[in-house]
């Protein structure tokens, strides 16, 4: 009798392969996801990278730079020639082409050539258009990091805010473990155990907003990144404080030198210069060359022509005029708009300088100082509430002091790194700006 394998051991086998290509697919969707960490942490350094290459700003201003290079040799070349065909008779009643002498074919070639200079000033124009767009091209760059940078700090400070919260929840708990106590002991009022509590349910509504606020931020940061809005992110690790070893004179002279929208306005400077050069050229006329054969029939001579056309500039009180007039002004507002970013660039570098100094004097001030003696007086005053020599009023409001200057500290250690990344942004040069120090 011959033996039957079970059908139910080939379904088992066909389901261990699913299970296989379904797990080794998983696996390498999670190799592959951006910023996808082992341990659920967010890498600063990743999402920038995953921003150059997807951010939907910095993409269309690519496309803007490779579409205006392709204007230049635009610019530089000449005219189209014109061929002109037709036919040529003498009268109406029928063709007389090969009867009469002024009967033909008529064919012609012409093309326009412009006064020496002008193309090339056309294609210079066109090239420190381009050379603008690039410059803006960095800038967007720079100002796509620091936006990163930025919203990177935004959600770290978030998430520490939260633990420092709920940690503080812990003390909280602890002086509402003490007022029950002093209340059932019959030293302490209902009314302080009230109070206990309502202080921490007022902190778990400031960890509710935190919450929204992560969630806030992680929408934009998947938006300056290129990612569906909705894409998970992990918890950014703690920035390593960058250290800053620049005054301020040499962060303007940084700035003046590196800067890509200045540059980007000093080649709009020299464009206008070159439109002016333009304008001062179309005083000059152009000549059209044009080259004509006739042909006609029955033993008559054919005909030949060779004509050069210029244009008159006769109405140059209302066109050469104007035009040089109007290049003149854009090139004085391209000028006032080079100083224009110049003054506002150097008050930006002003306004974040500044809070990088005081950033880095509160946060000593914070953390050698207020830090600690706020613990202190608060475990004081704790331990003085248990023994019923403090009020409780004055308990919480020390805990209150201790949780407000932590979150103070840790704004303040944020706001820094964000006014150096905008400071990076500003000045076009990160590496002479920042290096990484613990603070």
């Amino acid at each position: 009798m011959q033996s039957r394998r079970p059908v139910y051991s080939v379904k088992n086998g066909v389901f261990k392969v699913i299970l296989a290509v379904a797990f080794l697919s998983a696996m390498f969707a999670i190799s592959h996801t951006p910023n996808a960490i082992a341990d659920g942490t967010l890498n600063l350094s990743e999402l920038i990278g995953e921003a150059m290459k997807n951010s939907p700003e910095l993409l269309v201003s690519e496309s803007k730079v490779l579409a205006s290079g392709y204007r230049i040799s635009q610019a530089k070349a000449l005219p189209d020639p014109m061929f002109m065909f037709g036919y040529q008779n003498e009268g109406f009643r029928q063709l007389t082409i090969g009867t009469e002498p002024n009967a033909m074919g008529m064919f012609s070639l012409s093309q326009m050539f412009l006064f020496p200079g002008k193309r090339s000033l056309k294609g210079e124009m066109a090239a420190q258009d381009t050379e603008s767009l690039k410059a803006m091209h960095d800038a967007i760059r720079l100002r796509i990091v620091a936006t990163v940078k930025q919203l990177y700090y935004d959600l770290f400070i978030a998430y520490k805010n939260i633990d420092i919260l709920k940690d503080r929840v812990d003390l909280f708990s602890r002086i509402e473990d003490a007022a029950t106590a002093r209340y059932s002991s019959g030293m302490g009022s209902q009314q302080e155990v009230i109070m206990a509590q309502t202080e921490k349910y007022m902190l778990l509504e400031k960890e509710e907003m935190q919450k929204q606020k992560i969630q806030a931020t992680q929408g934009m940061l998947n938006s300056v990144i290129g990612r569906e809005i909705n894409s998970p992110l992990g918890r950014p690790v703690k920035p390593a404080a960058a250290s800053f070893g620049l005054n301020m004179e040499e962060l303007l002279q940084t700035a003046k030198s590196n800067s890509p929208e200045i540059r980007s306005r000093e080649k709009m400077v020299q464009a206008a210069e070159a439109k002016v050069k333009m304008a001062q050229k179309e005083y000059y006329p152009d000549v059209t060359l044009a080259g004509g054969y006739f042909p006609k029939t029955n033993g008559l001579l054919d005909m030949w022509s060779v004509t050069a056309a210029v244009n008159i500039p006769i109405f140059y009180k209302t066109k050469q005029d104007q035009g040089l007039l109007e290049a003149k002004a854009n090139l004085q507002g391209a000028k006032r708009e080079l100083a224009g970013t110049e003054y506002m660039l150097s008050s930006s570098i002003r306004e974040n300088y500044s809070m990088v100094q005081a950033a880095d004097k509160l946060m000593t001030i914070y953390k050698e100082s207020l830090i600690p003696k706020t613990y202190q007086d608060f475990q004081l005053a704790l331990s003085g509430y248990a023994t019923g020599k403090i009020e409780a009023i004055t308990t919480i409001s020390r805990l209150k002091a201790l949780l407000d200057t932590e979150m103070l500290y840790w704004g303040q250690y944020v706001e820094r790194e964000k006014a150096i990344a905008r400071l990076e942004a500003i000045t076009g040069n990160t590496d002479s700006l920042s290096g990484v120090k613990e603070k």
